[in-house]
């Protein structure tokens, strides 16, 4: 709510000076009781949409945190867990208050409600051990309605040779491995405050003959608290079913009794794997905007608190200046208070610039330090009308 606030003209002299503190106080009581109704309705507003959401955030966490344990490195679709996008990546990954583009889709849902034009996104990102992973995502907002979108997220790597016991230097048979996410989101602001959103998505992973599929939802809100532009934000990512690798290449004969003579020696059996749990998440954070368009610039600060089922707790933090709207520099820190974590500061940049005042281009980067591995580098182009 904006209050206009008219001052009395002041002149020289104690008693004007009493007069204006007197009438101070009576404006700045008026805008504390306008101010108290205003936020009484909103609270009575959102009650009913909140207290279902916080219930199952709790749920959900409560899951994660019964585990007990870390287990590092024992889920299926560790993929999931990449990073999307350069400019949530600069910001050291404290992004799930912050995100209102297309990237929102993994990092918080509700960020795409605020959205008002088609938005395209591609990003690519140079990976460790010369894997290349991708994204494509498409959101179209329908006035009166929400933000809908489509995301995909590939990590590929290039062909392999085969290599046997009897054929150690290859068979000369080629192969190769993939994980694939192919995701829809909807995304509505259920007041002029409050969005909740979600994304429903199929998961695939594969390595020559062998697969596993499974299914996952991710949901996240965002809260614009009206003090000073900060926004609270949470997700819960990755809740879904399990993955088992099922394929012809776990088939195999065998002979089930090869002590008794005379039985079949080429019994058809297959090998059962295990089934994994996916990397499921639970993020919380803020953001502000502390200049707030002061002399045409926006720093925006953000910091990430993160529970993984598969690793320990960890707090993200970063940064975004924003010069006429058009340059942006970032910078962040992923990981404090992890042990071993390699992935640590981060830094990138974009800019944005608008084509024929009907299209907007966005085109971003970021570098990752990646300790002992070779930095990481994430590019990517969007285009908006």
């Amino acid at each position: 709510m904006k209050t206009k606030i008219f001052y009395p003209n002041l002149n020289s002299g104690s008693n004007n000076s009493l007069n204006f503190s007197k009438s101070t106080k009576i404006v700045n009581t008026s805008v504390l009781c306008f101010w108290l109704a205003d936020a009484k309705n909103g609270v009575k507003k959102m009650r009913k949409f909140i207290l279902p959401l916080i219930c199952l955030l709790l749920i959900s966490y409560s899951q994660i945190y019964a585990q007990g344990v870390t287990k590092r490195g024992t889920t299926a679709a560790a993929f999931l867990g990449i990073d999307i996008g350069p400019r949530a990546s600069a910001m050291g990954s404290a992004y799930v208050a912050v995100a209102n583009d297309a990237t929102a889709m993994y990092w918080n849902p509700a960020g795409i409600s605020g959205m008002e034009e088609f938005n395209a996104t591609f990003s690519n990102t140079k990976w460790i051990a010369d894997l290349s992973f991708n994204f494509a995502g498409l959101v179209f907002p329908i006035e009166g309605v929400g933000a809908f979108g489509l995301n995909a997220t590939f990590l590929t790597m290039d062909e392999m040779e085969r290599t046997t016991i009897e054929n150690p230097e290859g068979t000369g048979e080629l192969f190769d491995a993939g994980s694939y996410a192919f995701g829809l989101s909807f995304a509505r602001n259920l007041t002029d405050q409050f969005a909740i959103g979600f994304n429903i998505k199929y998961i695939n992973e594969k390595l020559y003959h062998v697969s596993a599929d499974g299914y996952a939802v991710d949901v996240g809100a965002m809260f614009d608290t009206g003090l000073e532009g900060l926004i609270l934000g949470m997700s819960i990512s990755n809740y879904g079913t399990k993955m088992q690798l099922d394929g012809r290449d776990l088939q195999f004969q065998t002979d089930i009794a090869p002590n008794v003579s005379g039985n079949n020696e080429t019994i058809g059996a297959e090998l059962q794997t295990d089934a994994y749990e996916l990397p499921l998440m639970f993020r919380v954070g803020v953001s502000m905007d502390v200049l707030k368009g002061f002399a045409n610039s926006n720093l925006i600060l953000s910091a990430d608190a993160l529970h993984p089922n598969d690793d320990v707790e960890y707090v993200n933090i970063g940064g975004e200046y924003v010069f006429y709207d058009m340059l942006s520099l970032r910078g962040g820190y992923k990981g404090l208070f992890a042990e071993n974590l390699e992935q640590s500061m981060s830094l990138g940049g974009g800019i944005h610039y608008t084509l024929m005042e009907s299209a907007t281009f966005y085109f971003d980067y970021s570098y990752i330090d990646f300790g002992r591995f070779n930095a990481v580098h994430t590019f990517s182009v969007s285009l908006g009308f």
